[in-house]
C-alpha cells in the first residue's frame, strides 16, 4: 500500500509540475503542402523514466516551407500540450534565463502523441542537432533525438 501512495504521489508531482513552461509560442497546425522532403531524422530517447518513443524529422515540403514531423508512433508522458519542443545545439538543455539562448529554439508545445507537424517560419538554422522535450516548470527532459 505504502509503494502505491509513493508512485501516485509522484504521477501527481510530475503532471502538476509539467503544467507551466515559461514560454509560450502560438503554434501554426499548418501541413505540409505537397511532398514532404526530409533533410535530417532521428529517433527519440526517454529520459526521466517517461515512456518517450517514436521519430522526428525535420524536412520541407513543396513550397520550401520548413517543417517538424514526430511519427505516427511518437508518444510522450503528457502529450497533450504541457511538453514544450525545443530545436538544441546539443542533447542537452541549458538555459540562459533573461539572455535567451542561440542555441535553443522553441518551436511549441506537444498537443497529442501520434504524427504531429510543427510549421517553422523563419526556417531553423543548420546549426540545430536535436529535438528535445521539455518540461519546464519541473526542469526536466522527457526525451531527445539526434536529428542527422
Amino acid at each position: 500500500m505504502k509503494k502505491l501512495i509513493y508512485l501516485f504521489a509522484i504521477a501527481a508531482f510530475t503532471i502538476t509540475s509539467c503544467s507551466k513552461d515559461a514560454e509560450t509560442i502560438t503554434v501554426d497546425s499548418s501541413k505540409p503542402d505537397g511532398a514532404f522532403t526530409v533533410s535530417k531524422s532521428g529517433t527519440f530517447v526517454a529520459q526521466n523514466s517517461t515512456p518517450t518513443v517514436g521519430m522526428a524529422q525535420l524536412g520541407t515540403d513543396s513550397k520550401g516551407v520548413q517543417f517538424l514531423k514526430f511519427s505516427s508512433n511518437f508518444t510522450t508522458q503528457f502529450a497533450t500540450g504541457t511538453v514544450s519542443v525545443y530545436l538544441s545545439t546539443s542533447m542537452n538543455f541549458v538555459a540562459s534565463p533573461g539572455t535567451g539562448n542561440p542555441d535553443l529554439k522553441l518551436i511549441g508545445p506537444v498537443q497529442k502523441a501520434g504524427e504531429n507537424f510543427f510549421k517553422i517560419a523563419p526556417s531553423a538554422d543548420a546549426k540545430f542537432t536535436h529535438v528535445i522535450l521539455w518540461c519546464g516548470t519541473a526542469s526536466i527532459p522527457f526525451g531527445n533525438a539526434e536529428i542527422k
